[in-house]
């Protein structure tokens, strides 16, 4: 089973990587999902180049895309939650059942967020204004109580039924409830992409590993409150320091003196060695009606043992 769920995961890295390099290689498309092209002209202008070069059919494919590439971290572990409690003959099913769900969420969130940013476009005409507003709005959803609401939904992992029209039910339900969370906690930070223009993957870039972890955050009492990565960033700390910090075991161990050492090798290894500190002293028993035990003797004395 462990096997089983790391060649997932395996699957799902692949799948993201592979969407990262075909809007890498897009990069100045005109047919990039969500008006991620700079859009230096007002919506009232009569050639408009996301209008004109991009259809809806584009559109959806492109915001499908950019889905592809931004959300398997996302959904990792509600995917293993769904695989874990589901037969085998039924995995696969119920994984796509899952993302169907998923994703039909995050398209129709796609298509207002596309709307919402036109709608600032055509009452703003100035691009770096319009991405200030937005990275405004995202600071302070942010902050925002109603944003911790909706990480906490994101860490809900319901009880799914095991077989039979119930569990496909179930896990479809899943896929909607935990899309609709996670739309909640990233529609803002999923705005800033559709206003930056030539470095809009870079932002997709920083928006995916943000959301990701922020989701590594517990859940939390709901309050005004700034939210981000601190639990993330205290485990890169924790292995930096495990990496870059002289171990000082093998320097300590070689200067004890007066202390027996026991050697001890698991069977079929290389050869490491652990040193055990070994200091025994015989502790007489004490007399029948005595208060208490005699003093133990003083190291080196000839009645000590070892």
């Amino acid at each position: 089973m462990w096997c089983a769920a790391r060649r997932f995961d395996t699957w799902l890295v692949v799948a993201s990587l592979v969407a990262w390099a075909l809007l890498a290689r897009d990069w100045s498309d005109a047919t990039l999902p969500g008006f991620c092209s700079a859009l230096q002209r007002p919506l009232s202008d009569p050639f408009n180049p996301t209008l004109v070069f991009n259809s809806p059919a584009q559109l959806a494919s492109g915001w499908l895309l950019m889905l592809a590439a931004m959300t398997p971290p996302l959904i990792a572990a509600p995917l293993r939650h769904v695989r874990e409690r589901s037969f085998a003959r039924r995995r696969a099913r119920a994984t796509l059942l899952f993302v169907i769900g998923y994703g039909a969420v995050w398209m129709i969130a796609g298509m207002g967020l596309q709307v919402m940013a036109l709608a600032a476009q055509t009452a703003v005409s100035d691009p770096i204004l319009s991405l200030s507003l937005s990275a405004a709005a995202a600071i302070l959803w942010q902050v925002s109580p109603a944003k911790q609401w909706c990480l906490n939904r994101c860490h809900r992992r319901p009880e799914l039924a095991a077989s039979g029209a119930p569990a496909d039910r179930a896990v479809l339900h899943f896929g909607l409830s935990h899309g609709t969370s996670c739309v909640g906690a990233c529609w803002a930070l999923m705005l800033l992409p559709l206003f930056v223009g030539q470095g809009h993957v870079l932002t997709m870039l920083a928006v995916t590993l943000f959301a990701f972890a922020e989701r590594l955050e517990s859940g939390a009492p709901l309050a005004w409150r700034w939210r981000g990565p601190g639990k993330a960033l205290r485990i890169i700390a924790a292995q930096a320091r495990m990496h870059l910090v002289p171990r000082s075991t093998d320097f300590l161990c070689n200067h004890m003196s007066g202390i027996a050492a026991l050697s001890a090798t698991s069977r079929g290894s290389n050869g490491s060695v652990v040193p055990i500190r070994l200091v025994t002293y015989a502790y007489p028993v004490p007399v029948s009606g005595s208060a208490k035990a005699k003093d133990p003797p003083a190291p080196g004395c000839p009645n000590a043992v070892g």
